[in-house]
């Protein structure tokens, strides 16, 4: 099949639709498949080291940006003779340009749907709410096929509408299982004391990721060292945060680190926190820790909770709940045979569940269930041959 990938953000750009975006189109593209990945183009301009023989990234300008939601006026045109459409949702006006294509040129779309658009305050919140009740269900309403990254999440947003799922994997021969003082020696960071880690983005788009809570439970526990890797215009109100909590000497902030130093974070750490407070559907850090055999503490969010096994492979605390995240952090630190054994745990549930392999058959037929969903109601006596 001829399949367009389009996503609002792809690597070098640091998120988690990106990377899903980009290891779905290797997958498909490793399987025969002629994929093309349809995204803005990255700023600063880079040479695109995500391309393989099979997949080819094509880069449109935007007229302008709203956040991580680019207008793309050409888009529309470069849809034009696909198979099939892929499209990484939310993408604001990307979404209704793929839906309005897909009509025109009758082209079937897989519609994976990643997490709802969401907003702490001010017009934004407002918008993303008229957004999300006016257009969001119409969008998915008109999609071929919906894959959802957590079943759990898509269903508590939308109960009347199916889905496919087709979680978020990950990489098992990059995030693998090593020896935590060798990392820390490598990265520079004391070998004995307890760490802690988070990765994700700092900017606005990613606020609910609740950063300035993990910071708050660390000032309340002598001697941890706590490890923030990301980038985004809150990195700067961050480090201020953490020097007026006292925590200046046993913090470091990483946004420079490429995803092929990451796996050494992981492990290092003795447990990495996704302290989120809102509309998490997968939380792909928790599945890129435990392959690293690094156990994990989240928050009660659906979509969240259904990747870690509370008291198995981490802990689950209630959202908004600082003493409730202390007492997860103290228990980390206090139990280290039982935190290595949820380490291990981990890494057998990713290698079983989240593998990229695992999820490519199930991505492939989504993909063919819409080619053929879409066949029989436009021409119902070609024969389909995938």
């Amino acid at each position: 099949m001829k399949i367009a990938e389009v996503t609002a953000t792809f690597p070098p750009y640091h998120g988690g639709v990106g990377y899903v975006a980009y290891h779905n189109a290797r997958l498909l593209a490793e399987r025969g498949h002629q994929v093309t990945v349809i995204t803005p183009i990255a700023r600063p301009r880079i040479t695109d080291v995500f391309e393989t023989s099979a997949l080819f990234v094509k880069r449109l300008p935007a007229l302008f940006s709203v956040g991580n939601a680019p207008f793309l006026p050409h888009l529309s045109a470069a849809l034009k003779g696909y198979d099939l459409i892929h499209l990484h949702y939310p993408f604001i006006f990307g979404a209704e340009a793929v839906m309005a294509s897909a009509a025109r040129y009758r082209t079937p779309v897989v519609l994976t749907y990643h997490n709802r658009l969401v907003e702490a305050g001010g017009i934004k919140k407002w918008l993303f709410i008229a957004y999300n009740t006016v257009q969001e269900r119409r969008l998915i309403k008109q999609s071929t096929i919906r894959i959802a990254v957590s079943q759990d999440h898509f269903s508590s947003l939308f109960p009347n509408f199916s889905a496919v799922e087709v979680p978020n994997g990950v990489d098992t021969a990059h995030f693998v299982p090593s020896d935590q003082a060798m990392a820390r020696q490598m990265l520079q960071l004391p070998v004995s004391r307890p760490m802690a880690l988070f990765v994700g983005g700092l900017d606005a788009a990613h606020r609910f990721k609740n950063v300035p809570a993990l910071l708050r439970v660390a000032a309340r526990i002598p001697g941890l060292v706590i490890v923030i890797i990301g980038r985004g215009e809150s990195r700067q109100s961050l480090v201020e945060l953490s020097c007026r909590l006292g925590l200046a000497q046993r913090t470091r902030f990483d946004d420079q680190c490429p995803t092929s130093r990451l796996p050494l974070y992981y492990q290092a750490a003795d447990f990495t926190v996704l302290p989120s407070n809102r509309t998490e559907s997968f939380g792909m850090v928790l599945a890129e820790s435990m392959a690293c055999a690094t156990p994990v503490i989240a928050t009660d969010l659906p979509g969240v909770r259904s990747v870690v096994t509370h008291n198995t492979t981490g802990l689950i605390v209630p959202v908004n709940d600082d003493n409730a995240l202390f007492a997860s952090m103290q228990w980390m630190m206090s139990h280290d045979a039982k935190r290595r054994q949820m380490g291990r745990r981990g890494r057998t549930h990713v290698e079983n569940h989240y593998a990229w392999p695992v999820i490519a058959d199930a991505l492939e037929k989504a993909c063919e269930q819409a080619v053929e969903v879409h066949r029989m109601k436009f021409h119902p006596k070609i024969p389909y041959n995938a």
